[in-house]
């Protein structure tokens, strides 16, 4: 089973409940699977590590009732997740590194955020390509999570984000899910 930490989950309960209320934190608790209401009743920790089926379950399900059901909205989620899980210590490397910094130290942790597949940042003139390899269980809000995640990251580092986008996915049958940003 692909295991995601906490805080991937943690942030999305918290972006529902500070832009929909307590109201729609309900409404989207309600809307889960018996399991994945479990799952929270029994209380995510930020630090520990929780289903992945459970993280793509809240994006999905947040999408359909506050979204437009396109996945539009998991990118926003990500952003908000880029801000709101940083930890004290890792606000130093946001405010002194450049955006292709944070990107490259992302892929060195990304295996103390995912316990399924490796990311790979190959710079670009004005950028960066990001590649999910071999990860288990591909989900396009996955992917549109990542994406809303580098989009904000490249902005924290003082970078001015004029495209971010999923050019390949593997749930469209692709290799890999390759993600593409460029910045000024």
């Amino acid at each position: 089973m692909v295991e995601v930490k906490g805080s991937a989950v943690t942030a999305r309960v918290r972006f529902v409940r500070d832009r929909y209320g307590e109201q729609g934190y309900r409404k989207l608790k309600d809307s889960l699977s018996p399991a994945s209401r479990r799952a929270l009743d029994a209380r995510v920790l930020p630090h520990a590590w929780a289903p992945f089926d459970l993280f793509i379950e809240l994006n999905v399900r947040a999408d359909e009732l506050f979204g437009a059901g396109d996945l539009a909205l998991c990118r926003e989620m990500g952003r908000y997740s880029a801000e709101m899980n940083l930890p004290t210590l890792y606000r130093i490397f946001y405010k002194l590194g450049t955006p292709s910094f944070i990107l490259r130290k992302a892929a060195r942790l990304w295996d103390v955020h995912y316990s399924s597949g490796k990311l790979t940042v190959i710079d670009t003139d004005g950028g960066a390509r990001l590649r999910i390899e071999e990860f288990a269980t591909p989900h396009r809000a996955h992917c549109l999570s990542v994406v809303g995640w580098a989009e904000r990251s490249v902005q924290l580092s003082g970078g001015t984000v004029t495209y971010a986008e999923e050019e390949l996915c593997r749930t469209r049958g692709d290799a890999a899910c390759e993600l593409v940003a460029r910045w000024r």
